[in-house]
This record gives C-alpha cells, sequence and structure tokens, in this order.
C-alpha cells in the first residue's frame, strides 16, 4: 500500500494502518512526476494508495484502488482479521536510485526496522522528554526512522512541520519548547543565515542538539550554525538499505567534525578493497556494513541485490577510511549519485532521457558543489553534426518526466566529453575539468 503525501498526521497514521493489517508501506515521494509515481506503483506491486487530497490531479491517470487523506476522518471501524506476520517479513518498501538509473525498491523489514530504531534510541540518548522537531519528509528513510519511529518507540513528542523555513523551525523552539532537530546540510545554511535580531526575542533554551544526514555537511556551514546558536551538530550517516542509520558522531561525547562517526549499537562497519578484502584503519576503500538493520533485498531484482554484498557486508558505494579510534570519514562517492538537499539522483536517470532528443549525441550530467543545497545537477552535451537543439525547449521536456530537484540547472553544449582509453565518457574527468574552471 502506497502512502503518497508531504508530512501531515495523516502519513503517520497511514503508516502505523498499514502495518497492523499486515501490509507493505510503500512510501513516496509526492513531488515526483506522474511518468515517476506511475514506476514506482506498477513495479512495487501497490494495490492500494492512500493521498495528500492536493496531488489528486497528478493520480488521476493512475486506476489503482485509493484514498484522500480527508475522507480518513469520517471512516468507519470495521473489525478485521490481521495477517500472521513475524519479524522477518517485509514492512516497508522504499525507492532509492540505482545503478541502472530505475528506481530500486529496498525492503525492509520489521526486524531491519526495530532493530534501527532501538541502535538509534541507544546512540542519541534521548528519552520521553524531548521533543523531535521533524521536518524532514516522511516518505524518506531519515525521516522516517529518526523523526517518526525512534521517538514514538521513545513515547518522545513529534513536532510536525509540513514544510522547512527557519522561522517555522525556531518558533516551534521558542513556541513548543523542542529540543532535538533533524536536518539536512542546506537546512542548516538556511537557518545559520537568520538575522540576530530576528533570533533576539525567541527563547531557544530548551534545544540541545541537532542531527545532520543525508549528505555531507560542509564545515563552514557547521562553524557559521554552532556560532550563531551555541548548539552542537552531530552529522551521522547511513543509506536506505540499512533503515537507514549507520553512524553517529558521539552525542556528548568525542565529535570529530568532519566525520560521520562511528557505528551506532549492533552495527559493525569496515573499509574494504574492491576483491571484499578488510583494510586496515587510515586505509582507502569502500565502506561496507553488516547488522541486523540490513535490508533484506531489492524487490524483484536479485542480481543487483547480489552485486551489493560482499558476503555479510552491504556495499554502500561510498570510498571512506577509519581512523584508530574507529572515526568513519566519507572521502567520495564511489557511485555517481547526486545529492540534491539529501535527496538521490541518478544522473543516468537524466542522460537517457536526454540521449532520446533529437540531435543530442552524446550526454553527461554530474553534481556540482552549491553552498546551499548540497549539490545541484548539471549537464553537458554534445550535438549532432548539422543539427540544432534549444536548450530552453530541452529543459521544458526533462521537466515532463523529473521531478523539480532532478532538473539539470544548467545544460552546456560542448564540443566534445572527455573519455578514457576505452571510449568510455569519463565522469571524473568531467568534474575535475569542471571543478577547475570554478576555482
Amino acid at each position: 500500500m502506497a502512502i503518497i503525501s508531504g508530512n501531515r498526521p495523516e502519513f503517520i497514521f497511514s503508516y502505523f494502518g498499514i502495518l497492523k493489517v499486515g501490509g507493505i508501506v510503500v512510501p513516496v515521494n509526492p513531488l515526483l512526476t506522474p511518468f515517476e509515481l506511475s514506476y514506482i506503483l506498477e513495479h512495487s506491486d501497490t494495490k492500494f494508495v492512500i493521498y495528500d487530497d492536493q496531488l489528486k490531479p497528478k493520480l488521476q491517470h493512475i486506476k489503482i484502488n485509493s484514498l484522500a487523506m480527508g475522507q480518513i476522518s469520517s471512516l468507519e471501524y470495521k473489525p478485521f482479521i490481521p495477517l500472521d506476520r513475524n519479524d522477518h517479513d517485509v514492512a516497508a518498501i522504499l525507492y532509492t536510485s540505482g545503478t541502472t538509473g530505475r528506481p530500486k525498491g529496498a525492503m525492509l523489514t520489521h526486524k531491519n526496522l526495530l532493530s534501527n530504531i532501538k541502535s538509534v534510541s541507544k546512540a542519541i540518548q534521548c528519552d520521553e522528554k524531548d521533543k523531535f522537531i521533524l521536518v524532514l519528509p516522511l516518505f524518506h528513510s531519515f525521516g522516517a526512522t529518526v523523526g517518526m519511529l525512534t521517538p514514538i518507540n521513545l513515547n518522545a513528542s513529534i513536532i510536525l512541520l509540513p514544510r522547512f523555513t527557519p522561522e517555522s523551525v525556531l518558533e516551534s523552539i521558542s513556541k513548543q519548547k523542542g529540543t532535538v532537530f533533524l536536518g539536512v546540510p542546506s537546512m542548516f545554511s538556511l537557518l545559520s543565515m537568520v538575522k540576530e535580531e530576528e533570533i533576539a526575542g525567541l527563547d531557544l533554551s530548551s534545544w540541545r542538539f541537532c542531527i545532520s544526514g543525508g549528505a555531507p555537511l560542509p564545515t563552514a556551514v557547521l562553524e557559521a550554525f554552532e556560532r550563531k546558536y551555541g548548539v552542537m551538530i552531530y552529522e551521522g550517516d547511513g543509506p536506505t538499505e540499512c533503515s537507514p542509520v549507520t553512524s553517529v558522531n558521539p552525542i556528548g561525547g568525542k565529535r570529530k567534525i568532519g566525520s560521520i562517526g562511528t557505528p551506532i549499537p549492533d552495527v559493525k562497519m569496515a573499509i574494504m578493497d574492491d576483491n571484499c578484502n578488510l583494510l586496515p584503519p587510515g586505509s582507502e576503500g569502500e565502506i561496507v556494513v553488516k547488522g541486523p538493520n540490513v535490508f533484506k533485498g531489492y524487490y524483484k531484482d536479485e542480481q543487483a541485490t547480489k552485486e551489493s554484498f560482499c558476503g555479510e557486508y552491504f556495499r554502500t558505494g561510498d570510498i571512506g577510511k577509519m581512523d584508530e579510534e574507529g572515526y568513519f570519514y566519507i572521502i567520495d562517492r564511489k557511485k555517481d549519485m547526486i545529492i540534491v538537499n539529501g535527496m538521490n539522483v541518478y544522473p543516468r536517470e537524466i542522460e537517457e532521457l536526454l540521449y532520446k532528443i533529437d540531435g543530442i549525441k552524446e550526454a553527461a550530467c554530474i553534481g556540482k558543489p552549491h553552498h546551499l543545497h548540497g549539490e545541484i545537477p548539471v549537464c553537458y552535451i554534445v550535438i549532432e553534426e548539422g543539427k540544432k537543439v534549444d536548450i530552453k525547449q530541452i529543459n521544458q521536456e526533462l521537466r515532463k518526466y523529473l521531478a523539480p530537484y532532478k532538473v539539470p540547472r544548467s545544460i552546456e553544449i560542448v564540443e566534445s566529453l572527455l573519455k578514457t582509453s576505452t571510449g568510455k565518457i569519463s565522469k571524473v574527468l568531467l568534474r575535475e575539468k569542471v571543478l577547475g574552471k570554478q576555482s
């Protein structure tokens, strides 16, 4: 059963209601286009959709039984017999970008989620007196596990905000005495830009700490934020396939700026080479994870599931290292994933659409660093000899099939694209050229 909605209480009711009757939750990003929504609903074999009333025009083409959230309060309770479920059954399927460019459905079991909730609860040292400010999207694994499931497990409170603005976050702390704020780097950047006179009349004394995830947190942003508010940000990390949290800097303990911290309880992390050999501290390699939080596999994709493991370890696709004290650092992404405001964008998805446009001979998209969004997609195209293309029309075409955050911020026509010795377009060389220009 799919839930297509932004942050509203009905999302939470629907999530637990689906689990109560023995169903599988498929949380879906409401910003996706009808084209993208159709793929996820069809691939996941969704039989029922619960959606935000405002999305009705976008869902008109979908021929699946559905219910608008505005109707939930008027429904009558009917007795039911829940399906017999165990902890190894799938609780949720979360779609994340994959190497094929098409989203892949990560199957998270009840055990995966429960173990991650319990581990996160221990790691962040919160209790029933805490109030979590939840502005991260509930359809995202970070928002769902850390912002929704964890506080419910702790009997803590959730201050649910429909969307992020610095003003709404600060007001929720001042008026509702919020204690823990969860965010992505762009949110901390905007909060650090709030003028001093706008903060002067606010009581922020209840604010204990912040957790940042979803994308690397620039040191300059962390320092500017902490200078302004005197509240510490603890950076953590983890992919959707790990439910998602794998590590965080110890709350109240030794924090290493630039590090994603140490593994949370019951999770083991390591560094491996390409041959699945474990590497010693200080060595660069791929960050791998094992533990009860690691997913069951990709829905209807055994090959991708098999390729994502080295023995018992899940391959995160991040190149990193571990220091002598067990703190992990991400150096670069092995995959070409672009992370916009903590949301994954896979370049090949954009490139495949570009290649369908008449006149485009070659295309390559990369992530370009951005002070607010972390990264933005930028694309470079080579035009067929004798052909002409209109960049404005190309953008209009892409917007039909891509969510706004996936649409390239710029498309540049170039004479050629840098290639490897085998003739393959080199994203590494392209990044070096673009970033070199930028500096």
